[in-house]
């Protein structure tokens, strides 16, 4: 079953949360926060991959139920649906991969109705018990389906709701250190809202847009008897971007994203061992979801709070809206994860179909998240149903 374990923590590579393990707050500084079903924040599709996971604020497109969806309101077309695949962590090992579908249907000129799920696969997985005997294979996997109903507020303004279940099965319910484990599950609500203002100047276009989603506000997670839940990944985004048009056929945007998780910071007692790592109790989990997400904002110092801000920046490129390149960086403080990358992408549309692709560069060699890639079709199912070439 320690390979099970082993193997979910290597699967994601910036800190997992399992049962009773917290992360380590050292005399470096270096004091992670990690929680359960962190699959939930990985970027699902490629044209945010290929812009630095920027995606609030960005122009709508139908993979929007991840990052805002309250953009649908301002999306193109009555309908649309796309499929994102990423093998993760490919430069480690073989088998892990990440599945993201999405879709959304125009009901008017002012409500959307959008849905996604994702399926998170860890691979199959040698299983041993605690004497090292083989007990056979095992394919731990979580995933999860979302609704979302979006509304226009205004001529510039919208705003959405979505609802979230959750199931992360791990262990397949083997026995982990003499305690009997099941899959958990959870159940979460987004809050989303979306600005975005065109304006024309010699019949070029340029646009402003903002927004904010507060992300997965919803149940801890427990993978025993409930004695012992977890925070799931509650997240606060925030973003604006511009986009310009230089002439008919060339368009430029860029875009800046902060996030924030909203969970308790790690505080443990002052107990150390030999090499300085505290070793006592972690007192944050006692928190209720409420107070956890109030709390996450002055738990610690304004230093340390500033460091939990991750921030993200992509420009995109368009010919003739037809095709673009794309790139971006990601900055996540060393004593909260350290994830520094950068990205570049591509994407080509035509009239029934898109296709993204995107391709991670992390700034230091050997890095878990090297060579990521990742892959994204979208299908305009007005045009399709149409028969439009």
């Amino acid at each position: 079953m320690r390979a099970v374990i082993f193997m979910f923590v290597l699967a994601l590579g910036i800190g997992v949360h399992m049962p009773q393990a917290q992360a380590q707050t050292s005399t470096s500084g270096a004091n992670v926060i990690t929680t359960a079903v962190p699959f939930l924040t990985i970027t699902p599709d490629s044209r945010a991959g290929g812009m630095g996971d920027a995606g609030v604020a960005t122009s709508p497109d139908v993979n929007s139920q991840h990052w805002d969806p309250a953009k649908y309101a301002f999306v193109q077309g009555n309908s649309g649906i796309g499929l994102s695949y990423t093998p993760w962590l490919r430069n480690l090992v073989d088998g892990i991969n990440l599945g993201y579908l999405a879709g959304y249907f125009h009901v008017d000129n002012t409500q959307t109705l959008s849905a996604s799920l994702r399926y998170f696969d860890l691979g199959d997985v040698s299983v041993t018990d605690e004497n090292g005997d083989y007990q056979g294979l095992a394919n731990p996997n979580e995933w999860a389906i979302d609704f979302a109903y979006t509304r226009l507020l205004s001529e510039h303004f919208s705003g959405s709701v979505a609802l979230r279940y959750i199931r992360s099965d791990l262990s397949g319910g083997q026995m982990v250190a003499g305690v009997e484990t099941s899959a958990g599950n959870a159940v979460a609500a987004d809050v989303a809202f979306y600005y975005r203002n065109e304006m024309h100047n010699n019949r070029l276009l340029s646009v402003f847009s903002a927004g904010i989603d507060i992300s997965n506000i919803g149940t801890k997670i427990s993978y025993t008897d409930g004695t012992t839940k977890d925070f799931i990944p509650t997240n606060l985004r925030l973003g604006v971007g511009y986009e310009k048009e230089a002439d008919n056929e060339n368009t430029f945007s860029f875009n800046l994203d902060l996030n924030k998780l909203l969970v308790p910071t790690p505080r443990k007692d002052l107990s150390t061992d030999e090499d300085g790592i505290y070793i006592g109790n972690d007192f944050s989990q006692d928190k209720s979801v409420v107070e956890g997400i109030f709390s996450s904002f002055s738990d610690a110092s304004f230093k340390e709070e500033m460091q939990e801000i991750a921030i993200a920046v992509g420009g995109e490129y368009w010919y003739n809206k037809q095709f673009s390149l794309r790139t971006g960086y990601f900055y996540e403080n060393k004593n909260k994860g350290n994830r520094k990358f950068f990205t570049v992408g591509l994407g080509a549309r035509l009239k029934t179909i898109g296709l993204d692709f995107s391709y991670m560069i992390p700034t230091e060699r050997d890095h878990p998240l090297s060579n990521t890639i990742r892959i994204s079709v979208l299908f305009d199912l007005d045009r399709f149903t149409q028969g439009k070439q």
